[in-house]
């Protein structure tokens, strides 16, 4: 594994857009904690009702639950040549125990890319966005920024367009309480060790995805 990115940002910041944007540029595997965790529901696995009842409420999944699951991911063959890490870690004990997890491994962090933008911002994107409900494209759209082609139908693949269940502003808002009290002092976490890029990403000052992720392939080289 020779690159380990991790997205760091409020829900809805675009951690997900900017890390597909630098999977394809790098040619590494971006790893949602939030999709392994919504295909075990849909799969109804054990860990899978024991998650749910956490994301129903915009409650953050138990670090040692979070932990295991991604560690295993981590061992998968697919990610020998790096990973992009999206959701995880969202705590200061998970930053530890993955630093743990990789000095065991011979591994290190490259970089963490942290986003930020308003908060008003936040909410109106969560509550317009859109995901491709095919497991194997899982493209995200917005209503209002990059609406599909045909409503209700992805523009890559043709699969059902759909709005998750926790995207509503009163979910939101909540997911939003639970960042900055428990995940904002990773920020700390990181930039202590010299690691943290924040950078903004926001449609008033004309800063999206794809100049976010051009920046970050320039830092990285």
């Amino acid at each position: 594994m020779d690159m380990i990115l991790i997205m760091l940002g409020a829900p809805g910041t675009g951690k997900g857009t900017v890390a597909g944007i630098l999977s394809k540029e790098l040619g590494i595997v971006s790893v949602s904690s939030g999709d392994i965790f919504r295909k075990a529901i849909s799969e109804k696995t054990e860990l899978g009702k024991e998650v749910e009842g956490y994301l129903a409420k915009g409650a953050l999944v138990p670090d040692e639950l979070t932990i295991r699951v991604i560690e295993a991911r981590l061992l998968e063959p697919d990610l020998e040549n790096g990973v992009i890490l999206d959701g995880f870690p969202r705590t200061t004990h998970q930053a530890e125990e993955l630093e743990k997890f990789l000095s065991e491994n011979g591994k290190s962090v490259t970089k963490v890319i942290n986003l930020v933008t308003p908060e008003e911002e936040i909410v109106e994107r969560i509550v317009n966005r859109r995901i491709c409900s095919n497991q194997n494209c899982k493209t995200v759209f917005n209503m209002k920024l990059n609406p599909p082609k045909v409503t209700g139908v992805c523009d890559e693949c043709g699969g059902e367009l759909i709005q998750r269940k926790d995207d509503t502003e009163e979910v939101i808002k909540s997911r939003l309480n639970t960042y900055y009290t428990e995940t904002a002092p990773i920020e700390k976490f990181y930039e202590e060790k010299g690691l943290l890029y924040s950078t903004q990403i926001s449609q008033r000052v004309n800063r999206l995805a794809p100049e976010v992720a051009k920046d970050v392939v320039e830092l990285l080289k």
